[in-house]
């Protein structure tokens, strides 16, 4: 039974047209000394080869219908798994910026925390606009007994610092709530800028505080591209408009001009610190020198004032250790749009408005 009902388009070997061709017409000579030898006539045995063949194709279709229903099956199944990923993902975003916001409301007295983590960058997390915002909440919420500014960073730019600095000392001219920086990896150079803003700076030991300094980092190509035989073109109104162009020498007088701008810059980093910490700081030539420290060192340098972190804060102020977190939630629909924005102007050679220099940690 089981020989009769071998499909051999499936299950037997495969042949080529020739070979195919050769096997029909042996079998059917076969059929024909069988049926003889029987005694059918030849229409009998017409008639059983239109049958078999009936019975070989109905085979064939059932095989491809089912086929067809297992394929229709799995492009369900992707299709619901996909749309169920994208119903996750939405719900998420959803939940990031109407549910969780609301998620770290605590009752009664606790340390309004504003976060400030990565690069300071006016289009990153850690911008002023956000980190501003983030403070005056906390400043203006009753229950937060202080304003904590949790810092993990390796600085950036200047004008972001500055900002977040001179809003802190407003705040603090106020003496309405004390303000504290925690230290938790890295507080360098632009992070140390904003937090020498703070009434009191907290670090780890082991963190990594200070490097009170400038940096304009880039590179010349000028014999590079004269190596390769590729002519630089650069059009400008004013003889030092291009002088920090890579591909471009750069004169004396030139370096001297920058290097002035470089102090300038600088030395408002280092009266700002000192206007922050006051006596607090040693008087160590090496502390605006670039060094970092760790934070135990930072101690014995006056750039902090105690070692821990914000949990031991928290234990300290608090009968019942308690933190909110006041820091505005990112809307990641702008977030996207900005960095579709920023990558399409490198594409297109637009030149970006940040400003080359940073109090930023060097690399």
């Amino acid at each position: 039974m089981d020989d009769e009902r071998r499909d051999d388009w499936t299950q037997g070997p495969e042949l080529s047209a020739q070979q195919a061709r050769e096997e029909k017409r042996r079998r059917e000579a076969a059929d024909e000394a069988s049926s003889v030898a029987d005694g059918e006539d030849a229409e009998t045995l017409r008639e059983r080869r239109r049958l078999a063949q009936q019975d070989m194709l109905d085979r064939w279709i059932d095989g491809v219908l089912v086929e067809q229903r297992r394929s229709r099956r799995w492009k369900l199944f992707f299709r619901f798994l996909f749309a169920f990923l994208i119903l996750a993902s939405l719900s998420t975003t959803l939940y990031g910026l109407f549910v969780a916001p609301g998620a770290t409301d605590v009752a009664g007295p606790h340390l309004g925390v504003v976060e400030v983590k990565g690069v300071i960058d006016g289009d990153s997390r850690a911008s002023a606009e956000r980190v501003i915002e983030g403070v005056q909440r906390a400043w203006e919420a009753p229950d937060a007994e202080a304003v904590v500014l949790h810092i993990d960073s390796p600085g950036g730019s200047p004008v972001q610092s500055q900002r977040i600095h001179d809003e802190l000392m407003r705040l603090r001219e106020q003496g309405d709530k004390p303000i504290i920086a925690v230290v938790e990896d890295i507080g360098a150079s632009g992070a140390y800028y904003i937090a020498s803003g703070a009434g009191e700076i907290v670090a780890a030991p082991a963190s990594l505080v200070g490097s009170i300094g400038v940096i304009n980092a880039g590179f010349g190509f000028e014999e590079a591209i004269e190596r390769l035989g590729v002519e630089r073109r650069v059009f400008a109104a004013g003889e030092n408009k291009a002088f920090l162009d890579p591909f471009s020498d750069i004169s004396p007088e030139q370096r001297d001009f920058w290097q002035r701008v470089l102090s300038t810059t600088h030395r408002q980093f280092i009266d700002d610190v000192k206007a922050g910490r006051g006596d607090r700081l040693a008087d160590d030539e090496r502390l605006f020198s670039g060094l970092i420290w760790t934070g135990e060192q930072a101690l014995e340098l006056g750039l902090v004032d105690k070692l821990g972190s914000i949990d031991t804060l928290a234990r300290e102020r608090l009968e019942t250790p308690r933190t909110r977190d006041y820091t505005p939630p990112l809307d990641p629909f702008e977030r996207l749009t900005r960095r579709f924005g920023r990558v399409a102007a490198e594409w297109a050679g637009v030149p970006q408005a940040a400003s080359p220099l940073r109090y930023q940690l060097a690399p």
